[in-house]
């Protein structure tokens, strides 16, 4: 009985001991060893480890390998997308040169530099930068469940400032074509110490002044108009509290609107984005606006011959600004990164409001 028991406590033990293995076989961490036999093309002994970015896992580990040589390992997990480090002079993204790899599902993989000149596709040139990369010193390597980009740096000191980047899921550069890199699906800026090995995640530049212009964009054009048309159209019944209840809201609506277009003008200014398409619809849904603010002014009697004809204007004007409103919201988001959540929360105020519109007209369709 004895001996079972002592059997199957060792048999405990050894399993244990191997799924634990097992386990941290197949993750990384600055606390484990960096064993990849022998597929990076240099040494690997010495390297300072640093986790750099949490919330995507990003480990970098960097040593200085002679006087005008550093080595960098970067290693994320392996979610079917290329990871990437770019090294700023000032912190932004624009005028950075960056090292991406990737390992894909289909086994294919790649490391490339690439010279960001701008914050589109086109304008993120491939096998440009200022970044001085030794022949056969950079490589990919794809374990268990993790990516490892591996490169060296000719230069005495590299950049401080340092940018990490995750691409969206199955998007790589394509070889045939011109190996333009898809916009990155999150992104993290950083700065650190190469003598003590401390970094420190920086927010994202003026994230404070996006967030606001996106929020007031969203909160004026996007759903306090479509609510004071709502008013306007199923609540004339209340004479004249509707009417005020709709010049309020509408005004309310049209104070956050240039609001929102003015910050996102300044941000424009502040971080050079290039964003015309956003800025364009923007200015466009401005002249809308003012243009109902004017009709207000000029609004002929209930009993003018015209007042069916500015009826048809304010009416036409309106549904423009809501319906080109909606579209720059969405894309404002999609530029932003934004993510499912303020798509989805921005979507789900839409849906209660037509919900609602709908509910109202056909009670009226019944009244009649």
């Amino acid at each position: 009985m004895k001996a079972s028991f002592s059997i199957f406590i060792a048999f405990f033990l050894i399993s244990a001991s191997l799924s634990s293995w097992g386990v941290s076989s197949q993750a990384d961490s600055c606390s484990s060893n960096l064993n990849l036999n022998g597929k990076i093309p240099f040494d690997t002994s010495s390297l300072i480890c640093n986790p750099v970015w949490a919330s995507q896992d990003f480990i970098l580990r960097y040593s200085q390998a002679g006087p005008n040589l550093w080595s960098f390992v970067l290693s994320a997990p392996n979610n079917n997308a290329y990871i990437s480090i770019g090294f700023s002079p000032n912190g932004n993204m624009v005028g950075s040169s960056a090292v991406v790899g990737w390992q894909s599902s289909d086994g294919t993989a790649g490391i490339k530099q690439y010279s960001l000149d701008g914050q589109t596709p086109s304008s993120v040139q491939p096998d440009k930068g200022k970044l001085a990369i030794p022949g056969n010193s950079s490589s990919v390597i794809s374990s268990s469940t993790r990516v490892y980009v591996a490169f060296q740096l000719q230069t005495a000191q590299p950049e401080t400032r340092l940018i990490y980047a995750v691409g969206p899921t199955g998007v790589f550069p394509s070889a045939p074509g011109d190996n333009r890199l898809a916009e990155h699906s999150d992104r993290a800026t950083t700065t650190i110490n190469y003598v003590t090995g401390k970094s420190d995640t920086k927010k994202i530049p003026y994230s404070n002044l996006r967030k606001s212009h996106g929020i007031l964009g969203m909160v004026g054009w996007g759903i306090l108009m479509p609510i004071g048309v709502i008013v306007a159209r199923y609540f004339k019944q209340l004479d004249p509290i509707w009417f005020y209840s709709h010049v309020s809201i509408q005004t309310l609506g049209f104070i956050f609107g240039v609001a929102g277009i003015v910050s996102g003008i300044v941000l424009e200014d502040k971080t050079s984005a290039s964003v015309n398409k956003h800025k364009g619809l923007g200015i466009f849904i401005l002249v809308l606006g003012c243009l109902q603010v004017t009709a207000m002014l000029a609004r002929p009697n209930k009993t003018s011959e015209y007042r069916k004809y500015w009826n048809w204007y304010h009416f036409t004007i309106g549904r423009l600004v809501i319906i080109f409103a909606m579209v720059n919201i969405f894309y404002g988001i999609d530029l932003a990164n934004g993510g499912a959540g303020w798509n989805g929360g921005y979507a789900g105020v839409l849906v209660l409001l037509f919900i609602v519109a709908t509910i109202l007209e056909i009670k009226i369709w019944m009244k009649k």
